[in-house]
């Protein structure tokens, strides 16, 4: 019975150290290309993340901050993409973060989207309808 109860409380002390917080993803991420830096955020118990970094955020011209061109939305053209939220409303939900969308700037497009921590990286899964359906970025955690 000693024994027993060892191994449930070792086992309890494995699983608790290894739960994650909602609060886990919070902080900067450089992007799979290394070329920016989200920032994630938590508001009211929905995450959000934002360009705060990247490698070219100028125009050919070295002064113009690139604009997101791409954009469905006409209204957004001129805003630029430094500063830009790509990442917004997810919920921690299961060990993971849910029912959030991705932007990619770079294509002008919004897909829904699932993050997961996964050795020290954040998964972060952009999908049309169903997640088996999407591709996986890794994101490394940055300063």
């Amino acid at each position: 019975m000693r024994k027993a109860s060892l191994f449930f409380t070792f086992l309890l002390i494995s699983v608790l150290a290894n739960a994650q917080s909602a609060k886990d993803i919070v902080g900067k991420w450089l992007g799979p290309d290394k070329d920016a830096k989200i920032e994630i955020t938590e508001t009211g118990g929905k995450f959000s993340g934002k360009i705060v970094w990247m490698k070219k955020p100028y125009e050919a011209d070295g002064k113009t901050l690139r604009k997101d061109e791409k954009n469905k939305d006409e209204k957004l053209r001129q805003r630029t993409i430094l500063n830009s939220v790509i990442l917004s409303n997810f919920v921690f939900e299961d060990g993971k973060w849910t029912n959030g969308k991705i932007y990619d700037p770079k294509s002008g497009k919004t897909y829904s989207c699932e993050m997961k921590l996964k050795d020290g990286n954040l998964n972060v899964r952009g999908y049309v309808g169903n997640p088996i359906f999407g591709r996986t970025a890794v994101f490394t955690r940055s300063n």
